[in-house]
């Protein structure tokens, strides 16, 4: 039996949690593809059905999740497409046992096919409105983005982990101060930092009655505007450069495009890169992780995820992503 927190996060502790706001549950749960936290739709009788997302124990305070409710409401409340909180007796965050849960409408909805120039721009408008909204207030209790210290950081929770074949272990530790080195270069600490998304790769988009949403603004921070961009970008150099003037050409509706922080893509990308293993390593002990992820303990995994690495310390003494000159 798992004495991780979720093991206690039975059926009728979640109805139980949903009532104590004064639902009446139908009985009908169902678990959503969640790991980080847990999320689920739940049947309200006489009523349409609720998400409700069960914060994991212990990762963020009271203030954190209260900062990411308080954007959500901000942007719909200048109707951007996002799946903001509902609020009961002014609240939107509640606590039932240990667990902090939250409760959403129901929003389905199909991933879209973000490789196509006209939904590129639509995105491309949206962040500059998200933007735009990002940077007229500040977040005082979440995180933001470090660089460097971020890539060290993740590094020691993987080699504490004891996860990563012994085999691995020297190569890794030699390669990581390189990246560190090149981090320190290409990330300055003068980076520019509004509120973010965070985490917006095409998961994170749903398309529902021609409107795309942008959901889960569970890692929302604050960071250089080009973290919600550059992880829509796919494909080779040249094809990167032209999903990024369509995006731009969106973006320039709202707010200046951030062409000077396209150097820091590849940074981004190795932060990315490396906060996956620390954070599959982090959450080991929850029985979920190793039912979904049982390949990371094994070779395969960390001979990729090393020549990953090594493809991102060349990448970063490439020539950055360019934006021709335009005007719009």
């Amino acid at each position: 039996m798992s004495n991780h927190p979720y093991s206690n996060l039975t059926p009728e502790r979640v109805m139980d949690a949903v009532e104590s706001l004064g639902f009446f549950c139908d009985a009908r749960i169902f678990a959503l593809n969640s790991y980080e936290n847990r999320v689920y739709q739940v049947g309200i009788e006489d009523q349409p059905p609720v998400i409700v997302k069960f914060y994991r124990p212990g990762r963020w305070s009271r203030a954190c999740i209260l900062e990411e409710h308080e954007f959500l409401l901000e942007l719909q409340q200048q109707e951007l497409p996002v799946v903001a909180p509902l609020e009961y007796q002014q609240q939107t965050l509640f606590s039932y046992d240990e667990f902090l849960f939250a409760v959403f409408p129901r929003k389905g909805g199909q991933a879209p096919e973000i490789s196509d120039e006209d939904e590129l721009e639509l995105l491309g408008r949206w962040l500059g409105r998200l933007h735009t909204i990002g940077e007229s207030k500040t977040f005082q209790a979440r995180p933001r983005i470090q660089g460097a210290a971020d890539l060290e950081q993740a590094a020691e929770q993987v080699l504490q982990s004891g996860l990563m074949p012994p085999d691995y272990q020297a190569v890794y530790r030699s390669l990581v101060p390189d990246l560190v080195t090149e981090l320190q270069q290409h990330y300055p600490a003068t980076t520019r930092n509004i509120r973010l998304h965070g985490d917006l790769h095409p998961g994170n988009l749903l398309l529902r009655d021609e409107t795309l949403f942008l959901v889960d603004f569970d890692d929302c921070l604050l960071g250089p505007a080009m973290q919600d961009i550059w992880m829509l970008l796919s494909g080779g150099r040249q094809e990167q450069q032209q999903q990024l003037m369509a995006i731009a050409e969106g973006y320039e509706m709202f707010r200046r495009f951030p062409a000077d922080e396209l150097p820091l893509v590849e940074s981004l990308r190795t932060l990315r890169i490396a906060r996956y293993a620390a954070w599959l390593s982090q959450r080991w002990q929850d029985p979920a992780f190793p039912a979904a992820f049982p390949w990371f303990t094994g070779h395969q995994f960390w001979s990729q995820h090393i020549l990953s690495l090594r493809e991102q310390l060349a990448a970063l003494r490439e020539p950055a992503l360019e934006l021709p000159t335009f005007n719009f």
